[in-house]
């Protein structure tokens, strides 16, 4: 079995790349173990090189077995949970599908059909996102995990706003916590998250999603 591969940040030891130069040395006109090397970011290394390529078909071949094992068995509540709770966390749709062998096709059909909120990014961040019917709801109460479609993060209900506000928004209006993760750097140079940021914010029921109807999966909606 192959070794575990350190990676440094400047090297570019994604799929993709290691795919690519795998390619470039078997064409009919290969590359030179020196190219190869320069295309990953890595010093001149020959060694270190073919323990990257082996470690790289090992681990494509060992996901793709997993893949055909699980091909055609539904989801379970736990494979549930897990896709719901790191998608929510923001790992990408691909991320996930890769940790736990499945599709990416499977992965985006388990949360459409499990009501989860979309997360959004770049540009469609600053666009409230629809909230599937599973979320939908004009109550909530102090102390319950919600989604919030503006800020496209879990958020804490801390209270009720009075009833002037109703009028304004013609529904109830909450004081939130949105949570934020934040990096803390510690004296060895390595960063650790947590879940201690945040802000608060004001928000009419239509901005935000009810996440209780995922606990029945077994998802910890307390900890998002």
């Amino acid at each position: 079995m192959a070794k575990r591969i350190r990676k440094k940040e400047s090297e570019n030891l994604t799929d993709a790349n290691i795919d690519k130069v795998i390619e470039l040395l078997n064409a009919e006109k290969p590359i030179t173990k020196k190219e190869a090397c320069s295309i990953l970011r890595i010093a001149y290394n020959t060694t270190r090189l073919n323990s990257i390529i082996e470690k790289h078909i090992e681990d494509k071949e060992y996901r793709e077995k997993r893949r055909k094992e699980k091909r055609g068995k539904p989801a379970d509540n736990s494979e549930i949970a897990f896709i719901v709770e790191n998608y929510l966390e923001g790992d990408s749709v691909m991320e996930i599908s890769r940790k736990i062998f499945r599709s990416v096709g499977f992965v985006k059909n388990v949360i459409e059909n499990v009501g989860v909120p979309l997360r959004v990014s770049g540009s469609d961040r600053h666009e409230n996102e629809l909230l599937p019917d599973a979320c939908v709801a004009e109550e909530f109460s102090p102390g319950e995990i919600a989604w919030s479609s503006i800020y496209h993060k879990a958020c804490e209900v801390v209270k009720q706003l009075p009833e002037k506000y109703n009028g304004l928004y013609n529904t109830n209006c909450y004081r939130i916590w949105v949570k934020e993760q934040v990096n803390l750097k510690d004296d060895t140079n390595y960063y650790m998250s947590s879940n201690a940021g945040g802000f608060y914010a004001f928000c009419p029921s239509y901005d935000l999603g009810k996440l209780e109807h995922l606990a029945k999966f077994g998802v910890n909606v307390a900890n998002l």
